[in-house]
């Protein structure tokens, strides 16, 4: 397949619909925390430039780079973790006959479960930022788009989630417990406050459609 972010809408969920093992959860949590970025973006496009919301435009200015810089980093993440998923699956059928063989396909499979885990804290990282963004919208942003700040928010929380069980696989299969234990500390810190805080930006959402 040729580069996933290359690739049209119906291929890419044709392949995450096929029998093939990639792309799969993880492509799909940062595709969409990268569409809750750009929804954030989008926001910010229509604010800027109108009068009515002058005295917000330099803070939308700021989100605004700050989406589009998440939203291109989200989007890299769909290949690496199609990347990252392979390694794995290399390691593991590396020969095992012999005592060394055994030991290097060993040492290459914590390697490779590493990356593994490294990749989807990279997207719960991304998408944490994302949810105070789309926070930030919701509060300031063009009331005519408004609704899509609630679209954004929830977008970003679910990519963090969704990225967060791959952490949670992938940790328990690491030997190095200093390194789990960090990642998974700092993936319960980036958890912790997200569900409330996206639930307030959706009731902020909410309250102006009404």
């Amino acid at each position: 397949m040729a580069k996933i972010k290359k690739t049209r809408i119906d291929e890419f969920l044709d392949a995450l619909a096929s029998q093939s093992a990639t792309p799969g959860g993880g492509s799909a949590a940062a595709i969409i925390g990268a569409m809750g970025a750009a929804l954030v973006s989008m926001i910010c496009n229509l604010t800027i430039g109108k009068k009515k919301y002058a005295d917000v435009e330099a803070e939308m200015k700021d989100v605004l780079g700050k989406a589009e810089a998440l939203r291109h980093k989200l989007t890299g993440m769909i290949e690496d973790d199609v990347k990252a998923f392979d390694a794995v699956m290399g390691a593991y059928g590396m020969a095992k006959e012999t005592d060394q063989q055994k030991a290097a396909r060993d040492q290459a499979i914590q390697a490779a479960l590493k990356q593994a885990t490294d990749v989807p804290m990279r997207c719960c990282r991304a998408a944490r930022e994302v949810i105070d963004l789309a926070a930030i919208a919701a509060n300031k942003g063009n009331l005519n788009v408004i609704s899509d700040a609630g679209v954004g928010v929830l977008a970003a929380y679910a990519a963090l989630r969704s990225a967060a069980l791959n952490v949670f696989t992938n940790a328990r299969m690491i030997n190095d417990k200093t390194f789990a234990e960090a990642k998974l500390k700092e993936l319960n810190q980036l958890l912790a406050g997200a569900e409330a805080a996206t639930e307030k930006a959706y009731g902020i959402v909410k309250g102006k459609l009404s």
